[in-house]
């Protein structure tokens, strides 16, 4: 896998998952099993959260421009041809 330049360096990821990681482990009581279990638990719940968002986003698009209804001012639409 290539660097990209927008990403944060990988040292401030790993500070950060280290941290996330610590803040399970002290939730799990200690138990390394329970709170790996609960962060990734965690993790499928934001990744479903994010599908739905995503899939509700472009069915609201879709139906914008099926509807005629894509956020354009009057102004930006060409003119209908009985108004030429």
């Amino acid at each position: 896998m290539h660097a990209d330049p927008d990403e944060a360096p990988v040292e401030i990821r790993l500070r950060e998952a280290e941290l996330i990681a610590l803040a399970y482990y002290r939730a799990a009581r200690g138990d390394a099993w329970h709170a790996l279990v609960a962060a990734v638990a965690d993790a499928l719940v934001d990744l479903a959260e994010a599908e739905r968002h995503i899939t509700r986003q472009g069915q609201l698009i879709s139906h914008g421009y099926a509807r005629g209804r894509t956020g354009a001012s009057a102004s930006a639409r060409p003119p209908r041809p009985e108004q030429l």
